[in-house]
């Protein structure tokens, strides 16, 4: 079992899913390269830890199936504006915070916030059910929206997106590339 962290027990860390070097032997090479930008962003923005906002942050600005997800229209662009400002305004009290869902407050030692750590477990997931070996970005995506107390739910928020919706709309997606009727 990888890092476990003093206080947690055993069980709960098995529930949150494979972290760090295991979730990553997982993703498309694209994804790949979306983990690499966010820990780009987290050295450079003074962050501790990859969180969510900065996975759907490099996200949108490297996939252009995950932007086709959010339809015409400036969502996007408004969404962009949000997480850029993510150093300054609003994004100041991230920093000295952990995401988590207050079920377990902790800080990881792999780099990941719990939610994040979490996420990308569960994007593996979603990509496997679909039958395919390594997670892509829109299983991020999904992954992503459909944590209701992400950072990057936040950032969704903020933008006008509904979460729900898009989520719906992403697994309707996924349904009708296996041939099953979302």
């Amino acid at each position: 079992m990888g890092y476990v962290q003093q206080g947690i027990p055993h069980q709960q860390a098995a529930e949150r899913g494979p972290v760090g070097v295991d979730v990553e032997a997982h993703l498309s090479a694209q994804l790949a390269a979306v983990v690499a930008g966010a820990r780009r962003r987290v050295v450079r923005d003074g962050d501790r830890q990859i969180d969510t906002a900065h996975l759907l942050h490099t996200l949108l600005e490297s996939d252009p199936e995950v932007r086709e997800a959010f339809g015409s229209g400036p969502q996007v662009a408004r969404l962009l504006g949000y997480l850029v400002q993510r150093s300054i305004g609003y994004g100041l009290r991230w920093q000295s915070s952990v995401e988590d869902t207050g079920a377990i407050a902790t800080v990881s030692g792999d780099g990941w916030s719990p939610v994040a750590a979490g996420v990308m477990a569960a994007a593996y997931e979603r990509a496997t059910r679909r039958g395919e070996r390594l997670a892509a970005g829109v299983d991020l995506l999904a992954a992503l929206v459909a944590e209701p107390k992400s950072r990057a739910v936040e950032v969704l928020g903020r933008a006008g997106v509904d979460a729900g919706e898009l989520l719906a709309r992403l697994d309707g997606a996924a349904g009708h590339e296996q041939g099953v009727e979302a």
